[in-house]
């Protein structure tokens, strides 16, 4: 079964996603740097062992010892590239999760697995500041429409990296609780929510932000998801300066 089209839910997708793309860029950008520029290094060791290698055909001889210093080289260069290709793999991975528009079936996935791709885009944009830390329990399958829940988690870390002010951390993590239900919490270290605010947290057009910074949809929309389009349940616990910390609870398969 297909989760119906939103329209709000798709306008608040994308401009979420644009304030991400910064970070993602910056975290694509880099591995692309250090592949380009092993590149160039590795063709030229490989014609340099190239011409080693004939000039020993030739002579008739071993090849020598310094073409085994080379072949390191170019090993190492390639574990490099390997990883560098890995996290760029790892970002398109996190964005095809949240920005596709043909993932709004219903499927049974791995909760945890979805929650590592969504908040890769957080530590993207925000990890010269804020540390990003996943405690995932042992989880059940769950049968949901991957990109709302994947939407609901990214809203949630953007509004958490958002209420810290400097340096902070942010805490993520999963478990199985009663009635055959998974829970997912996150916590941050901000500035935590006023009391006059938290009867309105959920309305829609409600936001505490600076003008252009926050459209007020953004925990409406989670709610909607979650309690309507899930059956489930969000709340929230806050204390002035001490943090926030969202709750986010659906069924299993």
């Amino acid at each position: 079964m297909s989760a119906p089209s939103d329209p709000m839910a798709e306008r608040e997708r994308m401009a979420t996603l644009g304030a991400l793309m910064a970070g993602v860029i910056h975290e694509i950008n880099n591995p692309i740097g250090s592949i380009v520029s092993n590149n160039e290094v590795m063709l030229k060791a490989l014609d340099t062992l190239k011409q080693r290698l004939i000039a020993a055909r030739e002579k008739n001889e071993p090849p020598p010892t310094k073409t085994l210093d080379l072949v390191d080289t170019l090993t190492s260069l390639a574990a490099v590239d390997k990883i560098a290709c890995e996290r760029i793999s790892g970002v398109v991975r996190s964005l095809k999760t949240f920005a596709r528009a043909d993932d709004s079936e219903y499927r049974v996935i791995s909760l945890n697995n979805l929650i590592r791709d969504t908040l890769r885009l957080i530590d993207c944009q925000y990890k010269r500041r804020i540390q990003l830390v996943l405690d995932l329990g042992d989880l059940p399958d769950v049968r949901c429409a991957p990109q709302m829940i994947s939407q609901v988690l990214l809203n949630l870390a953007v509004n958490a990296a958002q209420a810290i002010e400097g340096d902070g951390t942010i805490t993520v993590r999963s478990r199985r609780v009663p009635d055959g239900q998974v829970e997912v919490s996150i916590h941050d270290t901000g500035r935590g929510i006023a009391p006059e605010h938290r009867d309105r947290i959920f309305h829609t057009g409600f936001t505490t932000k600076a003008l252009g910074v926050g459209s007020g949809l953004g925990l409406a929309l989670c709610r909607q998801i979650i309690e309507e389009r899930h059956g489930g349940r969000i709340w929230f616990e806050s204390e002035p300066g001490q943090g926030t910390t969202f709750f986010v609870r659906i069924k299993e398969q």
